[in-house]
């Protein structure tokens, strides 16, 4: 990561509240082509969240703690915080000396934007300030948030909006809070009525939305030079599992994440 910072341009792009099953079972069925074509070995890694729920789960991946892999350590990662006794920093970790990521690529000379989703991101009272405070630049606006059957198309017109506004020679950090997998998203299956409420295929058929349109979204991230993008969920969530509805629990289905980083090429 020391050579990809300062060389290349960052997206962190969480699908918030995606379970890896589904996005598992989705990328084997060929169901989300567009995602999948850049997933290393065309899989997901499956991972543990940091937290069960938006706020915590951002709050350490801001600060480096990206989902940790699921498998014994330990496993260095590309992001730390300096400081003494860190087990999982390594020689090939980008080590900032600010309190967050989202600072310290500010002060390496990013651009430093957040195109928020949930209402964690929404800006709409103190808390909701906090995380998309971190950032230099930040965008919410209610077609972006849970209620739209449209949140991501909006977010991606906004993400093409940011790079086409940005300087050539000034590297950008993008990070995007998906927000359609999060509850509502009944709305997203053919068929399904607000009555019926949100189930997994719903949760499913949001994941094929949001891969009907990444492919912009990454075209816009690799239009000016090579993009590193992380793409990963910030915790899963339940439908009736073991009795359990909704996150914010320790479950299996709330804490197995997938993730993925990758590059995205420039076009010729």
């Amino acid at each position: 990561m020391n050579e990809v910072v300062g060389r290349d341009d960052l997206l962190l792009l969480t699908l918030d509240t995606l379970r890896h099953d589904v996005a598992v079972e989705l990328a084997a069925a060929g169901r989300i082509p567009h995602l999948a074509r850049h997933l290393p070995g065309g899989a997901w890694e499956r991972r543990h969240a940091p937290g069960s729920f938006t706020y915590a789960s951002h709050q350490a991946m801001f600060a480096g703690f990206l989902p940790t892999p699921a498998a014994p350590g330990p496993h260095p990662r590309l992001f730390a915080a300096r400081f003494a006794g860190s087990e999982s920093t390594a020689g090939r970790t980008y080590v900032f000396d600010t309190p967050d990521l989202v600072s310290g690529l500010a002060a390496a000379g990013y651009r430093t934007v957040c195109i928020g989703g949930v209402g964690f991101f929404n800006k709409q009272g103190a808390l909701g300030d906090v995380l998309p405070g971190m950032f230099q630049e930040s965008h919410w606006e209610p077609a972006f948030g849970v209620a739209s059957p449209t949140s991501f198309e909006a977010q991606v017109e906004r993400a093409e909006q940011v790079v086409a506004a940005l300087p050539a020679d000034r590297r950008l950090f993008l990070f995007l809070n998906a927000s359609a997998l999060h509850q509502p998203n009944w709305f997203h299956l053919p068929g399904a009525t607000r009555e019926a409420d949100d189930t997994r295929a719903s949760h499913a058929a949001a994941l094929e939305y949001i891969d009907r349109h990444i492919g912009r979204l990454f075209a816009a991230m690799s239009s000016r030079r090579r993009c590193f993008a992380i793409v990963c969920s910030d915790h899963g969530t339940t439908y009736g599992d073991d009795g359990y509805t909704g996150h914010r629990l320790a479950h299996e289905a709330v804490w197995t994440v997938p993730y993925a980083h990758f590059f995205l090429e420039p076009s010729a």
